[in-house]
């Protein structure tokens, strides 16, 4: 592996103008298809195998037309202080905009909230209901732009108007304002670290190209693929992550390689052959990770996840080419202020850096600093045995959103439960008396605890599916409600042993309820799968059994501590004021396991990096503790960096409106930051220095059995004096001439 990418980044070093070209012609060609593009909206949503969706696809069947799974909204009426929504000038207005809802072009239908029985018993408080013929997700702007614009004629009539449903439940938009933050934080980091203009533009340049390819090729896919706004977010987010960090370790090894005194274009190879292999099988890591979203069984994440990960390895491929081309046009201008004198004279600052003296602490207290580092991780990981799973519905949006005072006046109005009704739906196709079966399940739920409303059933043209409203008496996100949904499924398993007729329980509440279900339940399968793989991909990196088993078991320790955090904030709400949380509840039900992806991927890139450099030492003769603080001697400074850069970008999303993407951007930030700075710098040096020579361990069986991957580069002793120096570059006799 490190003759083959020594030799790689040679060629692109020589060839830089071919190389170029060729990844600025395949933006230009990726940008140009993106452009035109048909525009494809948001991804459909389904969950497969669930009891929520195979009572929507029945509905589908049974009730053709209805548009079961379309999105709704409910437009809900105030009276204005001392007058009720039955006086006539307010009655002439919500009628007036009844009416006007119902031309749009989605619209399949309207209910008026004065035939529908929709006012609340004071008469303060009425709704009126739409019915879209496309899900939430897949409505056009111009049907959400036109029920805002509705709404406002009435407030101007001097009603309030609120909206709620999911019919304003726009697609997911790229966090620009946090992108651009961390870049911006980005490009001080660098600067800092590398102490060159030049050198910290690089690895932005070919991370932004990389990411501007991904996603582009993402939108030009969209609709053939059913691609929607979310999935070019998460490439966009872990396209930037890994592409600055990847470019940032090669040119950090290749400043390091000409300050041993080698020619620009074998520091080039080197930098290559041995940053290079890391980068390499760092990538396959996150690669594994992001695909393995696909065990989940949820469409929208699997194609996330193959999406994200192509854009990984699109970063990998421009780290290993563009990088060495780039650096080829640089010439020595990403080199320090002060530092070409290293190449004639090869003097060291006497005083360690930081991170070398961190190591050396370790080294000499190895069971204090695990100790502590375990037991500190430990107690924050204590709030996760209290992790409540849901989705976000109305009531956790901000108070100053349209959804929320909505939600909040159907709850003054109606009751809690009113904004999470539950759709019943009694197929009695197999059984003799449909009428009666529809009716029993009325009965036997209107007797079930935390029910307020239970509406008569309405059948389809063939009188054999019927359809039940029930309102619980509980908020949606509430285990009440939860409860409620699985004591009404177990009465329909009595209904249909004693009448054949299937009871499912559906609508949007029931359907996020399974949804977490589903996600829950494959968070154990996607942690083996993951784990598991890279598991026996780091065992060939490093040679080793116990190396990758820390690994892994630091990974969890880390995102254990995170989802504690994220439920001390977000759950419990600690320090809820200072991060803006204005409502707690339940964690999002994908964090779990899109943190696990995510993070994953980048804990073994800090894993990678850092671990192979000690790796490299170890083989080249070095004791085991001598090679801990040589591996951070080399590459803690550069860890360090861009993991900063990576909390950095997380964090710009923790300013979001938006609980669910403040969520994400506070939990991928503290996970980083937990991973990072305490398994990857604390931990993982104590353990290898309590280990000593038995962490480098490995059956001689299974030695013989892995391939040779060659990570710390050792095959490339043999270029010396073959390939060595020899092909001098000419820009590099020059400089040499002058100085």
């Amino acid at each position: 592996m490190a003759t083959f990418l020594y030799r790689l980044g040679r060629f692109a070093f020589r060839r830089r103008h071919f190389v170029a070209l060729f990844w600025v012609a395949l933006l230009t060609f990726a940008g140009v298809a993106a452009a035109n593009a048909p525009a494809a909206g948001s991804t459909s949503f389904s969950i497969p195998g669930t009891e929520a969706q195979k009572a929507f696809d029945l509905l589908d069947q049974r009730f053709p037309g209805s548009s079961s799974d379309g999105a709704t909204a409910r437009v809900v009426f105030k009276a204005p202080g001392g007058e009720k929504m039955t006086d006539a000038a307010n009655k002439a207005a919500v009628e007036k905009t009844v009416k006007e809802l119902a031309d749009g072009s989605e619209v399949t239908s309207v209910a008026d909230p004065y035939t529908a029985h929709a006012v609340s018993k004071d008469g303060t408080v009425a709704y009126a209901s739409v019915r879209y013929d496309k899900s939430g997700m897949e409505l056009k702007d111009a049907s959400r732009t036109a029920l805002e614009d509705t709404a406002q004629q009435a407030r101007d009539a001097g009603l309030t108007v609120e909206i709620g449903g999911d019919a304003l439940q726009a697609g997911a938009e790229p966090g620009a304002a946090g992108e651009v933050v961390g870049l911006a934080i980005a490009a001080v980091v660098l600067v800092i670290t590398l102490g060159s203009l030049v050198a910290a533009g690089l690895p932005l340049l070919t991370a932004i190209i990389g990411v501007g390819i991904g996603v582009s090729g993402i939108t030009a896919l969209a609709k053939a693929l059913d691609l929607g706004d979310t999935t070019s977010t998460l490439a966009l987010m872990i396209g930037l992550a890994v592409g600055i960090d990847y470019a940032l370790f090669i040119v950090s090894r290749y400043r390091g390689e000409l300050a041993e005194g080698r020619s620009r274009e074998e520091a080039v190879g080197r930098a290559a052959g041995t940053a290079g292999s890391a980068v390499v099988f760092a990538g396959l890591t996150v690669v594994i990770a992001l695909a393995g979203l696909s065990v989940v069984g949820v469409p929208m994440l699997t194609k996330m996840g193959l999406a994200a990960a192509g854009t990984v390895l699109v970063a990998v491929l421009i780290a290993l080419t563009m990088i060495p081309a780039l650096l080829g046009y640089a010439g020595r201008k990403v080199r320090p202020a002060g530092e070409k004198r290293r190449r004639t004279d090869g003097a060291r600052s006497a005083k360690p850096g930081l991170g070398e003296r961190w190591a050396s602490f370790v080294v000499r207290r190895p069971a204090a600093v695990l100790l502590l580092g375990v037991v500190g991780l430990g107690a924050v990981a204590v709030p996760a045995t209290q992790l409540e799973l849901g989705l976000p519905d109305d009531g956790s949006q901000p108070t100053s959103t349209t959804q929320r005072r909505a939600y909040d006046l159907l709850s003054e109005g109606f009751g809690p439960g009113f904004n999470g009704p539950l759709m019943i739906v009694v197929d009695a196709k197999g059984s003799d008396d449909p009428k009666a079966a529809a009716t029993r399940v009325g009965d036997d739920i209107k007797g079930l605890k935390d029910v307020t409303t239970v509406t008569p059933a309405v059948f389809n043209k063939a009188g054999d599916t019927a359809m039940i409203t029930v309102v619980p008496g509980s908020k949606p996100s509430s285990t009440q409600t939860e409860d409620l949904v699985h004591a009404i499924r177990d009465k329909g398993a009595d209904v249909r042993a004693d009448s054949d007729a299937k009871v499912l329980v559906t609508g949007t509440t029931a359907m996020n309820i399974d949804f977490s279900q589903k996600l829950n339940d494959a968070l154990i399968p996607y942690l083996g799968l993951v784990v598991g793989l890279a598991f026996l991909l780091l065992i060939a990196v490093f040679r080793s059994i116990l190396v990758p088993l820390k690994a892994a078991l630091g990974f969890l320790l880390s995102v254990l501590a995170a989802l504690g955090a994220v439920v001390a904030v977000f759950q419990w709400g600690w320090l809820g004021g200072l991060l803006g949380v204005e409502q707690t509840g339940p964690i999002m039900s994908m964090m779990p396991i899109f943190m696990v992806g995510v993070v994953f991927g980048l804990a073994m890139d800090y894993e990678v990096f850092l671990v192979t450099r000690m790796r490299e030492a170890y083989v080249h003769g070095e004791t085991p503790g001598q090679a801990v603080v040589t591996g951070f001697r080399h590459s803690a400074r550069v860890v360090a960096a861009a993991a900063v850069i990576m909390i950095a970008v997380f964090g710009g999303f923790i300013t979001s409106s938006e609980s669910m993407i403040k969520m994400i951007g506070f939990g991928l930030a503290i996970a980083v930051f937990f991973d990072a700075f305490i398994v990857r710098m604390a931990i993982v040096p104590a353990v290898l220095a309590l280990l000593g020579r038995r962490a480098w361990w490995l059956p001689k069986w299974l030695d013989r059995a892995l391939p040779n991957v060659d990570v710390e580069g050792e095959g490339l002793r043999t270029l010396d004096g073959a390939d060595g120096d020899r092909d001098s570059d000419p820009d590099e006799d020059r400089e040499l001439v002058k100085a």
